[in-house]
């Protein structure tokens, strides 16, 4: 039940706007129909006797047996011709009779006759002339064949009268009836479409792939092109409160690991690993921790961008071993976090990324520092992701919401299995800020106190730079 009020929030503006549309319908009809008016006359059924108790028992039980024939006889055509003479009408009985119906109450010897016409007049004068017509019909046809009066005679008890409101179309129920049945499509459509629509739009689309871990989620931010880091939005602002959360359950879900490099993929490209990467690293790096920050995705690389740092050499000039790793890392920000871009983008990233002097270079960032985040292509149109998996401590995979069908993950997620990569968690990128599918947690108002330890500061020379990032002493360092 729960699932389907999940659909019905998400797709309220279809169920809306498909109850206006029959509320529209309704009144639309309502407002193009003629009005009719329905008039209405009642006649009295009597049997002639002298008025003794029997006689009028035994009256009584024939007039209510012979009510049921007079009022198949109101809409014949020996009762409209006479009705349609004397009202002078050019149309034909059974042209009539459909304007006319018959009815009697149950039980009783009362004869109703109802006519229906767009005029109110025109509807009291066809209802009154058949009632008239009948009267005389019975009268003719109850009439004994040897002669003398008729047993049955039939009365007038309520005159037909002009109608001074319309009966049709009911305005009312006519609306209450398009706004049903609108609201009843509207519902369909939304739960039809969400059985055709399998992408992954917040947790609850998650859970019915995976029981991964969920790291955090991110709700959408317009600005966050324009303004992609953490570092550009308020230190409160819930995108900024989302990259803590993501820092404290990754460092829950990554303790015991003896690998401190941590691989951030998608299954596709645009979910925001990129920018999710770089945040994770400078909420790691505020946290006091020394964190490297490695831009593996040689295909299309994007960290370097963000941050305003060059990429003309990085990664790919330390495996080519044309530079030093120390060389390449690139100090940035305030706090212990330093950035190997990508460097040159090569012709072969899986070879690249697959070799042994990647597995060295990893090694190397693990001794030098706390925490090695790795930003890694996507998964599904790429192998680069899955061999580096193997190479790390653990892999947090990011999901973009309403971007990644549930398909698409799956195959993601089986390709981690098969070389066999340990999945820390997810993250849920571009969520819905409100509706079902948001992701809301609460946190105190509070201004976040910085390690009581003091950033080391930042070094001015390449032997600061050793001692404090690589741990080596200054008579161990190489003259440049």
């Amino acid at each position: 039940m729960s699932d389907y009020f999940r659909v019905l929030r998400r797709q309220w503006v279809l169920v809306s706007a498909s109850a206006l549309l029959g509320l529209g319908l309704a009144g639309a009809f309502s407002l193009t129909t003629a009005a009719t008016y329905t008039a209405k006359t009642q006649l009295f059924v009597a049997i002639q006797s002298s008025g003794s108790v029997s006689e009028l028992q035994q009256g009584n039980t024939f007039s209510q047996a012979r009510v049921q024939s007079y009022v198949k006889t109101a809409t014949t055509p020996v009762v409209l011709q006479p009705a349609i003479e004397s009202l002078g009408l050019t149309m034909a009985p059974a042209q009539l009779a459909t304007k006319v119906q018959a009815s009697a109450d149950l039980n009783t010897v009362l004869i109703n006759i109802t006519a229906s016409d767009t005029s109110p007049v025109q509807a009291a004068a066809i209802a009154q002339a058949t009632a008239n017509s009948l009267i005389d019909v019975v009268d003719r046809l109850e009439r004994p064949s040897q002669g003398g009066d008729s047993p049955v005679r039939l009365s007038v008890v309520t005159p037909a009268i002009a109608p001074e409101t319309p009966s049709a179309p009911n305005v009312k129920l006519n609306l209450v009836l398009g706004l049903l049945s609108g609201v009843a499509a509207g519902v369909g459509a939304a739960i039809l479409r969400a059985k055709l629509d399998t992408k992954v739009r917040g947790e609850a689309d998650l859970r019915r792939v995976t029981d991964a871990a969920l790291l955090g989620g991110i709700a959408f931010d317009a600005d966050a092109t324009k303004k992609p880091l953490l570092t550009q939005v308020a230190s409160q602002s819930p995108r900024a409160e989302a990259f803590r959360q993501i820092r404290t359950n990754l460092q829950f879900a990554h303790v015991g690991h003896r690998s401190k490099a941590i691989l951030v993929t998608s299954s596709l490209p645009g979910e925001g690993k990129s920018t999710t990467a770089t945040n994770m690293a400078i909420a790691l790096a505020q946290a006091g921790q020394r964190v490297a920050l490695v831009d593996a995705d040689l295909r299309r690389p994007m960290v370097a961008e963000y941050l305003g740092l060059t990429r003309d050499a990085g990664l790919t000039t330390v495996l080519i071993g044309r530079a030093n790793l120390r060389d390449m890392l690139q100090p940035w920000g305030n706090d212990d976090l330093y950035v190997l871009a990508s460097g040159e983008i090569p012709p072969n990233p899986s070879e690249l990324l697959g070799s042994e002097n990647m597995v060295s270079l990893i090694e190397s960032l693990e001794e030098a520092f706390d925490t090695v985040v790795i930003d890694a292509p996507p998964l599904l149109p790429v192998t680069d992701a899955a061999v580096l998996a193997q190479r790390v401590g653990g892999v947090v995979l990011v999901i973009g919401s309403q971007h990644v069908k549930t398909t698409e993950l799956e195959r993601s997620l089986s390709a981690l299995e098969m070389v066999d990569a340990d999945l820390l968690g997810v993250v849920l990128n571009k969520l819905p800020v409100k509706g079902p599918d948001s992701y809301a947690y609460a946190y105190y108002s509070y201004n976040s106190p910085r390690p009581s330890s003091p950033a080391p500061a930042r070094p001015e020379d390449e032997s600061s730079f050793d001692r404090i990032v690589f741990g080596q002493p200054e008579t161990q360092k190489e003259p440049r």
